[in-house]
């Protein structure tokens, strides 16, 4: 690897690491050149994510936004000036990733531009495909899995996790005045979007969070029913993520959901607990599977 794309790859990296709370310790167990692979496609969400979040005016948003649609066409025609593009670039071609899993993320970026309101679940459900499935979907060539199952797999799991942040982030969201609670809950739920602005924690309100939360809990189950023996193998990251996420989706359950009070995060020390526990069961699963793979063809 030549010395400008060393650089852009520790670039990567860095991004990763400054700002991938939760995935950097599932990234860990990976080996290197996967780690780095991995590295890129954060590092290239999170630039589009930080452009629907910055205090720029909307128009300049937009704009932003189709600069960096173009250098993902530059990317995919071999001719990245970005240090992330450059990075991911060597990536997408090594895993023949598909360019359209990165398009449909940047039109989710731009969803969070100009819709502040989801009326239905079903429109909820576009939005966290693109910011979040999509990732998943993207990274499998990556992970070496790539087939209809795990393809299932990766877009459950998306959802799940983006339900998660939506549950944790009710607080920070209502601030900005976004609501990604699907209207048609809160109307069900007799709470009023009102309340939710003014972060009224009441029994409605318990009652709306633990609909969302048995949502969620459903996709993670979606998600772990798509995997044939063998699969959680190739996919230790993301099985890392989704225990990172479900172990704080039951930490806000056991705070009755009153995610007004702040963030709900685990501690470091946890998160790297969770992520050995997490490795050391897929590794012994693994290793008992090619076990019986091994008695079973030697009895034959």
């Amino acid at each position: 690897m030549n010395p400008d794309a060393q650089e852009a790859y520790a670039y990567c990296r860095e991004v990763t690491r400054q700002h991938a709370k939760n995935f950097y310790y599932a990234f860990l167990f990976l080996p290197r050149a996967q780690r780095d692979a991995i590295y890129t496609v954060y590092a290239f969400c999170r630039y589009c994510d930080d452009i629907a979040d910055d205090d720029h005016v909307l128009p300049t948003q937009h704009a932003l936004l189709q600069h960096w649609r173009q250098e993902l066409e530059n990317c995919y025609a071999g001719k990245p000036t970005h240090r992330i593009t450059q990075a991911l670039q060597r990536t997408v071609t090594h895993y023949v990733i598909p360019k359209h899993y990165f398009e449909e993320l940047i039109c989710g970026v731009e969803m969070d531009l100009t819709v502040q309101r989801y009326a239905t679940f079903s429109d909820l459900e576009q939005y966290c495909y693109r910011v979040a499935s999509v990732v998943g979907l993207a990274c499998l060539p990556i992970f070496g899995a790539n087939h209809a199952g795990v393809q299932s797999y990766a877009r459950n799991l998306g959802l799940a996790l983006q339900l998660t942040n939506i549950i944790r982030d009710v607080k920070e969201d209502a601030e900005r005045g976004r609501i990604y609670l699907p209207i048609e809950d809160l109307l069900a739920f007799q709470y009023p979007e009102t309340d939710l602005l003014q972060q009224r924690y009441t029994a409605a309100f318990v009652a709306l969070m633990h609909f969302q939360q048995q949502r969620a809990v459903e996709y993670y189950q979606k998600a772990a029913t798509c995997l044939l023996p063998g699969d959680r193998a190739k996919l230790v990251a993301p099985e890392i993520m989704a225990a990172l996420y479900r172990t704080t989706l039951r930490k806000i359950v056991r705070q009755r959901y009153n995610v007004f009070r702040g963030r709900t995060s685990l501690p470091m020390l946890q998160k790297v607990l969770i992520a050995l526990r997490v490795f050391g069961h897929i590794w012994l699963e693994t290793t008992l599977l090619q076990y019986r793979q091994t008695s079973s063809g030697n009895s034959l």
